[in-house]
């Protein structure tokens, strides 16, 4: 990408967050990094001393604190999941531990949670696609009660399916969570599958991908370095009115933390100064 193609200050600015977990650092430090690298959003998982039973109010409040000592939001809170949403086994509590989340994010303020999507149903009467169904009915509607949107991580399909196994869905709370080298992996041009999905994109993972070789197929590298055209994707997603953050993540490599201070760096040029 040549040095010229820059930042057009007509366009909507989009934010640029960091994933905190890929610092390896501890919360505060993490935060503080963030900050420095010039980001203005984190994302967190909401897990150990950040998961709802541990957050009490007084934590939350100095979590809150911490977030504006560093002029930082928080973009979303991420929910890694061990079984997916059409899995039955311990199905109910995995949907009240989302809830309990969703809650969470509402009251810290982003009012957005990441949540793994699972492939969209072939046949929408099996058993797997009515658990998902019911699980999505279930999170959607608590989401359309609270104020708190389920941004589900997709990658597994292209955008045309997504949007048509979404559209069944009776709620606004569901939307998606667009990780481009999610969609590289599994064979979708990341580029060509965001304008589908203009109105559901409320995140956006930052990560690029390149060919390894016929052998090894893709594989995850630093922003700027991979087979994605951010030029042309942060312009797209300016087209569609994105209005989230554009969230840095880096889940290979031995330099993480360089790696998320390079592609905040990157993505600069085309966001612009502030964000």
């Amino acid at each position: 990408m040549s040095s010229n193609q820059q930042y057009d200050p007509m366009h909507q600015q989009i934010r640029l967050g960091i994933v905190l977990e890929a610092t390896g650092l501890p919360l505060r430090k993490a935060v503080a990094e963030a900050a420095r690298m010039g980001a203005v959003g984190v994302q967190v998982d909401a897990t150990g001393d950040l998961s709802p039973g541990q957050l009490g109010e007084t934590a939350r409040r100095e979590f809150r604190t911490l977030l504006r000592s560093c002029n930082q939001e928080l973009a979303a809170l991420n929910i890694p999941l061990r079984h997916g949403l059409d899995v039955a086994e311990n199905l109910q509590p995995r949907i009240d531990g989302i809830r309990a989340v969703m809650q969470l994010a509402f009251d810290l303020g982003a009012r957005k949670v990441v949540v793994p999507c699972p492939r969209v149903p072939d046949d929408l009467a099996s058993p797997r696609a009515q658990l998902m169904r019911e699980s999505l009915l279930a999170l959607g509607s608590y989401g359309d009660r609270i104020g708190t949107i389920v941004a589900l991580e997709i990658g597994y399909d292209p955008a045309e399916a997504v949007t048509k196994y979404l559209a069944g869905f009776d709620t606004g709370s569901l939307k998606v969570t667009y990780d481009t080298a999610n969609m590289m992996v599994n064979g979708h041009n990341p580029l060509a599958n965001l304008v589908p999905l203009a109105g559901w994109v409320a995140h956006v993972h930052a990560r690029d991908a390149r060919s390894a070789g016929l052998s090894r197929g893709l594989q995850e590298v630093p922003l700027g370095a991979g087979d994605i055209d951010w030029l042309a994707l942060t312009a797209t997603l300016q087209v569609i009115a994105f209005d989230g953050f554009l969230t840095v993540d880096r889940e290979q490599g031995e330099n993480k933390l360089i790696d998320l201070a390079n592609g905040v760096k990157f993505l600069r040029r085309f966001t612009g100064p502030l964000g």
